[in-house]
């Protein structure tokens, strides 16, 4: 069976265990980078990172893209939303049907 886990502050995640969620608060992007890679190894099939978090690890979050799992999803966190994560899920849209479905092809 997959997991699915969150990544990010701890005010901002914690929420998601309520709904079976593993909730890995991070501190730093440093330790942020390794806690990707083990949950990558673990076998986990989703993985929400805050997008504050994500600023630190586009790097690491570009290597995983490339695989089938996990799926590799950015959320707004209690700082706000940067705009970040709505961007990947348009680009994953625009890859998967070559057009872009959510804001029109200009």
């Amino acid at each position: 069976m997959y997991k699915i886990a969150v990544m990010g502050d701890r005010d901002s995640i914690y929420g998601f265990a309520a709904i079976g969620f593993e909730p890995f608060p991070m501190a730093t992007h440093e330790e942020a980078a390794a806690k990707l890679k083990e949950l990558v190894e673990d076998n986990y099939a989703v993985i929400y990172i805050t997008e504050a978090l994500a600023e630190g690890l586009e790097k690491e979050i570009l290597h995983y893209s490339e695989r089938e799992l996990p799926a590799i999803i950015l959320i707004p966190g209690v700082s706000g939303n940067t705009g970040k994560g709505i961007m990947a899920v348009k680009r994953s849209v625009e890859q998967a049907v070559g057009s872009d479905i959510i804001f029109g092809n200009d």
